[in-house]
């Protein structure tokens, strides 16, 4: 939650403070949602074909979609955890996500459940720091071919795939044709179109007393509307809330390499000096942008611990306790947020509307299992790829 808005023409941060002080005119809150987006139920999206979506489950757990045949797309993004990762093998929690082997990442993973709804944001882009277009296409292909992710060059994963009998029988099917990388991609892209929140409390509107008393505050007195707004609960917009860097992506040498790789392709400047996420800095190179990052969204959140884009936070009420504060005060460009006047219980109603906008089990899919031994070609010098 992000209780206040950049400033606006729509309105100030001096209008929303005056507005905030005259909440106590009827019910004692007063509802921003007339200036923001109304939060509401997704709207439906076009079903992808089923074959095709298949296709893309398929790829979306084949380690060969990585350079050296070591990680699927589920490694990082596992159903199981809500299409994240909450906690490694042994079941110690995670807080910053792995990467490509001989790395480690320096974020915490994000969901993939209701992606299909971040093309809606395409001025800002995806990733917590909003550098890779909007376009979901463009996001798989980034990712499977940057190094510290998949780490796989297009071209090779063209090849595995023709040396699949069942690739070249669902190319076949989807596209009348043979594979290729392209055809990977859109296969994948069908299939996280599937990953669609299902029967929350919220969108059934079964909300609970508590959930109904924590909605009223989300969109007025506690101001978590002014940033998380829409359907998506997101307005797709960098903000910084003071979030405490996890100092752990300077003390492990890997994360730190991965960062400073990431900062110095990007051309940030004197990239070996930070000791910070830079975050939408990354794209803007305006330095009041420094340490913001892109609004997420609030919907599956019950199963998509741990928060913020570096994993900082591990419950909803740590989370609410923190913007009650007023975010985190050790950073001079947090100017957004201000301490929020809620009580224990109206923390806990807040709390109460957030676990209302999660499905009861969350969306997943189930693993396929694919053999990655092939029999010999016989004659395989005269027989066509």
């Amino acid at each position: 939650m992000k209780p206040m808005k950049k400033p606006t023409p729509v309105i100030s941060r001096a209008a929303t403070g005056v507005l905030l002080a005259l909440a106590l005119v009827t019910q004692g809150t007063l509802s921003l949602a007339g200036n923001f987006p109304a939060i509401g139920s997704l709207l439906a999206k076009k079903t992808p074909e089923a074959a095709l979506a298949e296709m893309g489950r398929r790829l979306f757990f084949d380690v060969r979609v990585s350079g050296d045949g070591a990680i699927s797309c589920a490694t990082c993004h596992d159903p199981g955890q809500g299409f994240t990762r909450q906690v490694d093998k042994n079941g110690k929690p995670m807080a910053l996500s792995d990467a490509y082997p001989g790395t480690r990442h320096f974020r915490n993973t994000p969901t993939l459940i209701n992606v299909i709804y971040k093309a809606d944001f395409a001025q800002t882009g995806w990733g917590w720091d909003g550098h890779m277009g909007a376009n979901l296409n463009d996001v798989v292909r980034d990712q499977i071919t940057e190094t510290m992710m998949m780490n796989m060059d297009m071209r090779l994963m063209h090849e595995r795939m023709k040396q699949d009998p069942v690739y070249v029988e669902m190319c076949r099917q989807n596209f009348n044709g043979e594979c290729s990388s392209g055809k990977a991609r859109k296969a994948l892209d069908a299939f996280m179109q599937t990953l669609v929140s299902k029967d929350t409390p919220f969108d059934n509107g079964n909300l609970s007393g508590e959930a109904q008393l924590g909605q009223i505050l989300f969109e007025g007195k506690a101001g978590c509307i002014a940033c998380h707004n829409g359907s998506y609960f997101s307005d797709g917009e960098p903000h910084n809330t003071g979030v405490p860097e996890n100092l752990d992506v300077f003390r492990d040498p890997l994360r730190h390499i991965a960062y400073r790789a990431v900062i110095t392709n990007h051309g940030v400047p004197k990239a070996d000096i930070w000791r910070r996420d830079v975050g939408y800095f990354l794209v803007s190179k305006n330095y009041r942008d420094v340490g913001s990052f892109i609004t997420p969204t609030l919907r599956e959140t019950v199963h998509t611990a741990p928060y913020m884009h570096n994993g900082m936070l591990q419950t909803l009420e740590e989370v609410v306790k923190f913007y009650t504060a007023g975010g985190g005060h050790d950073d001079p460009l947090a100017y957004e947020l201000r301490p929020l006047d809620l009580n224990g219980g109206e923390q806990a109603q807040l709390v109460a509307f957030l676990r209302s906008l999660s499905s009861p089990v969350a969306p997943t899919a189930e693993k396929v299992a694919i053999p990655l031994e092939y029999e010999p070609i016989d004659d395989w010098l005269e027989v066509k790829n």
